[in-house]
């Protein structure tokens, strides 16, 4: 049963050890999800409010989507997966990497309990390269310029960091291209 899961997750302490802040699993789920966002790992705003994309990344990426955070965080709209569910601390250059047991662990398990999911999409390079294999391109940027080959199972997108506002700014196709197209897979699945 998928609530059982959840509580399972959200108790897990497998990296408890590593964790400068400890484990608070982040994430969100429910058997009638129909589209999974998986991105990275909840960053220290999320980490101590427990509330997936509860931080700019998140304000960014509903505006995105074109959601307001009551169909955002509606569970059967949206399943919140990410590659780390915990907070994996800060180094020079950002936060540091999702932390690899996570995803090996849980992620099969989370998806067979939500068979009415239609859509994944895959935030950050560490979510397409775990989800796409060889079927990833020489970079982010290739793999989400090439997001039409992967639908409609999954759609590639950055991650909606203002630190990305640069990439955004050199890639132009994006918001022309990929918005309105993810925005419109969107509405056809959640009836926005």
């Amino acid at each position: 049963m998928l609530q059982t899961l959840l509580k399972e997750i959200k108790s897990c302490t497998v990296c408890q050890e590593t964790l400068p802040f400890g484990c608070n699993p982040v994430l969100n789920a429910s058997k009638k999800s129909k589209i999974l966002i998986i991105g990275q790992a909840p960053g220290l705003k999320v980490h101590n409010t427990g509330i997936p994309w509860n931080d700019a990344s998140g304000n960014n990426l509903r505006k995105w989507l074109n959601v307001d955070e009551s169909t955002f965080y509606n569970p059967d709209n949206f399943a919140i997966v990410p590659m780390g569910f915990c907070y994996p601390g800060t180094g020079k250059n950002g936060d540091y990497p999702p932390k690899k047991e996570c995803a090996p662990l849980w992620h099969k398990s989370l998806i067979d309990y939500m068979p009415e999911l239609e859509l994944t999409l895959l935030i950050g390079l560490h979510a397409q390269k775990y989800y796409l294999g060889k079927t990833l391109k020489k970079n982010l940027t290739e793999t989400v310029k090439a997001y039409n080959e992967y639908l409609p199972k999954y759609l590639p997108l950055p991650h909606p960091s203002p630190r990305n506002n640069i990439w955004q700014k050199k890639n132009q196709w994006f918001p022309h291209d990929v918005l309105p197209a993810l925005k419109e897979q969107v509405s056809n699945l959640i009836n926005v």
